[in-house]
């Protein structure tokens, strides 16, 4: 555990990409390697098709609020979010950004961009409701808060009455872990 890591993550999106998903899982794998951890949800007027973000704090100590301001990362399914979020993230902080979807990026020097096809790969895995878990993936790799492992154990724990889609999802986040 690094006992001075203090990440502030925001996963948006539009409703029914996986968004609530993301962030609770890695919330989850936080909690699992012995984390302070924060997860909040938000849903614009409609939940499916309408906009979406969750906020994710893991922390080696205390959390005043689960509220992000300005995020250490931020993983961006589309243009709407990228549009909403990418002036918020902190200098030297990470963006991820589905390409998919995003069909133009403005290079801002003080944030790491790492630009994947999300949505794509996810078609290509056979279900693109698989690109949120590919996105996770690659967040694992980037920043080392925890072994990947831990995210896959959890993941069973989110999805307890699918498990027909827990080996596709599976595979995506390590889809992303190894694409990155």
């Amino acid at each position: 555990m690094n006992k001075k890591m203090h990440e502030k993550i925001i996963c948006a999106g539009f409703g029914g990409q996986g968004i609530m998903l993301m962030g609770k899982l890695l919330a989850e794998a936080g909690m699992r390697e012995g984390y302070t951890v924060t997860w909040l949800p938000s849903y614009g007027a409609e939940v499916r098709g309408g906009t979406a973000h969750s906020m994710v704090h893991i922390s080696c100590g205390k959390i005043a609020a689960p509220t992000i301001l300005k995020p250490t990362t931020c993983i961006v399914m589309n243009k709407p979010s990228l549009i909403k979020f990418m002036e918020r993230i902190e200098k030297g902080g990470l963006l991820i950004v589905n390409t998919s979807m995003v069909d133009q990026i403005i290079e801002k020097r003080s944030v790491r961009i790492v630009a994947i096809p999300l949505t794509e790969l996810a078609s290509e895995l056979g279900n693109v409701k698989v690109a949120n878990m590919i996105a996770v993936g690659a967040f694992i790799k980037l920043k080392k808060l925890f072994p990947l492992k831990n995210v896959l154990d959890e993941l069973p724990k989110m999805l307890p009455s699918k498990k027909d889609l827990i080996a596709i999802n599976k595979k995506a986040i390590k889809l992303g872990y190894d694409s990155v």
